[in-house]
């Protein structure tokens, strides 16, 4: 998925819910984030746009939180509790997700397999 800055962005996104694993003082969601407006896009693994910017999940803890959830590992968040993802750091982004005030954290993702279900459905209706 690419995008022009400053252009409207159309995405197929999934809602995903995760309820935060307590561990004592800390709150466990199961999965790193890689990416952000501060980072080196040409490092990102997950996407062939190689000037996107946004936060990639880099890794999912087996049978944690995020897991049972249904997350994957190469999913771009969109939002975060209501909050726009596309265009923030790493460090907001990961201020975002760890709030000790709230036990669940509720994403609009992005995947690559949700695009090309929704074009190959496309593809085989007419067009009017």
């Amino acid at each position: 998925m690419s995008f022009v800055p400053g252009q409207p962005l159309t995405a197929v996104v999934q809602r995903i819910q995760i309820q935060k694993l307590r561990q004592g003082e800390n709150l466990i969601l199961g999965f790193s984030i890689g990416g952000g407006i501060d980072q080196d896009p040409g490092q990102n693994p997950f996407s062939d746009d190689k000037t996107d910017k946004g936060i990639y999940v880099t890794r999912i803890t087996p049978g944690g939180p995020a897991d049972a959830a249904g997350l994957r590992m190469g999913d771009k968040l969109m939002q975060v509790n209501g909050w726009d993802m596309t265009m923030v750091t790493h460090d907001q982004a990961r201020k975002r997700l760890t709030k000790k005030n709230e036990d669940v954290v509720r994403l609009l993702v992005t995947r690559k397999s949700l695009e090309e279900a929704v074009k190959q459905s496309m593809g085989s209706f007419p067009r009017q």
